[in-house]
């Protein structure tokens, strides 16, 4: 058999997504308060035969720049303007198969907490659900949610494992056939099925057990975009989605080939692990025509906007630095020096100033963009992904839904042709449709 893609839809509940024209765009709704315009995009997404969908999203709304969250919120940011896991209830009742990923910090929410609301949903989808395991790094978050301040990096992932644990301990802590049911004899449920999970660990406790029964899929599948060595690690310990950002194919199959390598000291088979890689499709009638939104769509990103964007992800107020100043002669004296580095890295051929490379780094975060016709498009991702880069894509819209619409219609056709994509679902889970 053919091996096939993996297919994955990155959302966020506000006017961005990776590309910060994206709201100014003549196609795009904008509609974000709307649980029709959820309910749609699920539809399409799972007739394009997609895995899964999954909500980016930021607790917070980036003060950054300036010292303030005037450019953010004035210009139409990246922010999670609702709470995704209510979105993914509406997606839930309007489909059957597609998988549905929630952004859900370990820093912020206690273990009971994610176990109950994503059993919940994993319950009311019939076991679709993903969890995208964030650690948060932000100072923004940390404020909003009455903390002073994060542990280190590494100690962020040391509570995030045991927060995983924990959490599926709470899963598992009632067996299958638990739930009884029986009216004659009046017994609701079986005690015995049931156990305390009494889970301790140095940042985390729960006892348990959870009220809510153990879901269709066991628990969610769970996904996570770390690219630290820590953040591989975690990955590789528990990751079934791996949601990464590479620039070039040299950089994703390196990426590639390190997780699936790091997998077996945790016991794990490389294909128990699908990495996706992110695109923005841009699709167009002919190669010029695709061009030309190409460029279109990019001239819709407002310069400013861009650096508070690189402000929020290297965690330094750019503003104290010239736009006008070459990127190569900023030395940055805080923050972030592994992202500063991957910027200038991605656009030094270019020799462009911290302006021009905070515009550029807003139309996709330096992810490609594929563009061209349908049939050049479905090749450009056959070719990243026979090249061993990946398992498949998490793909991001520049116009929303209709990047998604145009895709499901145009280009998932074509990689059914070819093999590439499943005509059908198989499974009844996520879990299944990700193992085949």
């Amino acid at each position: 058999m053919t091996r096939q893609m993996h297919l994955v839809a990155f959302l966020f509940a506000g006017p961005t997504s990776h590309h910060h024209g994206m709201w100014r765009h003549p196609e795009t709704q904008n509609a974000f308060m709307d649980p029709a315009t959820y309910e749609h995009v699920a539809r399409v997404l799972e007739q394009g035969r997609f895995d899964s969908v999954f909500f980016a999203d930021v607790l917070g709304i980036s003060d950054y720049y300036n010292g303030n969250y005037d450019t953010t919120l004035g210009k139409g940011g990246q922010m999670g303007l609702l709470d995704p896991v209510p979105l993914l209830t509406v997606m839930a009742r309007a489909t059957q198969h597609i998988g549905l990923g929630a952004t859900v910090s370990t820093s912020l929410f206690s273990p009971y907490h994610i176990a109950r609301t994503l059993g919940t949903l994993d319950h009311l989808s019939g076991g679709r659900v993903a969890w995208n395991v964030v650690t948060s790094s932000s100072s923004l978050e940390v404020y909003n949610f009455g903390l002073d301040s994060l542990p280190a990096r590494n100690e962020r992932y040391d509570r995030a494992d045991e927060v995983v644990e924990a959490c599926i301990a709470l899963w598992h802590s009632w067996e299958d056939g638990a739930l009884v049911l029986d009216k004659k004899s009046g017994t609701f449920a079986d005690p015995s099925k049931v156990r305390p999970v009494n889970y301790q660990g140095r940042w985390i406790r729960t006892a348990g057990p959870l009220t809510v029964p153990r879901s269709p899929q066991g628990h969610p599948v769970i996904m996570q975009a770390g690219s630290s060595d820590r953040g591989r690690e975690f990955a590789a310990r528990w990751s079934e989605i791996i949601f990464t950002l590479q620039h070039d194919i040299d950089g994703m199959r390196a990426f590639y080939a390190d997780i699936k390598g790091r997998m077996g000291r945790y016991g794990r088979a490389p294909e128990e692990c699908a990495i996706l890689t992110s695109v923005d499709p841009i699709i167009g009638e002919t190669e010029s025509i695709a061009r030309e939104k190409q460029a279109y769509i990019n001239s819709l990103v407002d310069a400013e906007l861009g650096m508070a964007l690189v402000s929020y992800h290297l965690g330094v107020d750019l503003s104290r630095y010239p736009a006008d100043q070459p990127l190569s002669d900023i030395q940055l004296e805080e923050g972030s020096r592994g992202s500063f580095d991957i910027l200038v890295k991605a656009t030094q051929a270019d020799g462009l100033t911290l302006g021009e490379a905070a515009q550029r780094f807003a139309t996709s975060e330096l992810c490609p963009q594929v563009v061209g016709t349908p049939e050049s498009v479905a090749d450009q991702l056959q070719a990243f992904f026979e090249a061993e880069g990946c398992d498949g894509f998490i793909l991001t819209p520049t116009a929303f839904p209709g990047t998604f619409e145009t895709f499901a219609r145009s280009v998932s056709p074509i990689l059914q042709e070819r093999g590439l994509l499943r005509k059908e679902y198989t499974g009844k889970t996520l879990r299944e449709n990700l193992r085949g």
